[in-house]
């Protein structure tokens, strides 16, 4: 959302943006809007990251797991 919505229609029909004009200026720079947009990027990879790991599992391969006993548990 976050990556898509600072280009749209509903950035500029904001409640706030209206309700303050200085915000409502501050919102129409590209320079926000790409920050946003930037914000967004890093989000949605971190987000992918974490999926990717859930989804593929990640395993423990630290030197001191080596060594336990699972079949105990």
């Amino acid at each position: 959302m976050l990556t898509i919505a600072p280009w749209t229609h509903l950035w500029d029909a904001n409640y706030f943006a209206h309700l303050w004009p200085w915000l409502g200026g501050l919102m129409a720079s590209p320079y926000v809007r790409g920050g946003v947009t930037g914000v967004g990027l890093i989000t949605l990879a971190a987000g992918l990251r974490d999926l990717a790991g859930a989804i593929f599992g990640r395993r423990d391969t630290s030197p001191a797991s080596a060594g336990r006993d699972t079949a105990g548990q």
